[in-house]
């Protein structure tokens, strides 16, 4: 049970962290600049990478390859935003569930526990099916080409 819960937690916290990271994607004006302020410590920047960053960063490059039409950028960003929407109270009652989770293990009350415990795993799954039905959204804009190249960036279905 701990291990499916730390699990659940993991996804939602990935899954935020996705859409967080979805959302500046928008301005890409900003994109060059990036690169080239972090040109003279490039080494450094690779080698201290985590994993995570390096998968946004892969989902970054896969929206960019994917040559979307300006039609597909707005309602790209429209689904995104929609999710968004949709996770933030979800995303907001699990961090209130988390700190009345670590009130409850340091009062040593069980049954709030497990309690906490069933109904954060049911808020991760929310969340999960919130972000998966944007995917879903995004990926029925797509054309069969464009759903080509998405699926080299994904080769785990991830």
């Amino acid at each position: 049970m701990k291990r499916l819960l730390a699990r659940l937690t993991v996804l939602g916290a990935m899954a935020a962290m996705a859409l967080a990271q979805t959302a500046p994607e928008a301005p890409t004006a900003k994109a060059p600049e990036a690169p080239a302020a972090k040109t003279p410590a490039a080494p450094a920047a690779q080698a201290a990478a985590p994993q995570a960053p390096a998968k946004a960063h892969s989902r970054k490059e896969m929206l960019q390859s994917l040559d979307l039409t300006a039609a597909q950028k707005q309602q790209a960003r429209s689904i995104f935003r929609s999710t968004r929407q949709t996770m933030q109270p979800l995303a907001q009652q699990l961090q209130q569930d988390r700190q009345s989770l670590k009130a409850a293990v340091q009062a040593g009350d069980s049954a709030q526990i497990q309690q906490l415990s069933t109904v954060m795993g049911t808020l991760h799954g929310q969340m999960l099916g919130a972000r998966s039905a944007g995917m879903a959204q995004f990926y029925a804009l797509l054309t069969p080409d464009q759903k080509a190249k998405a699926a080299q960036f994904d080769p785990k279905g991830e």
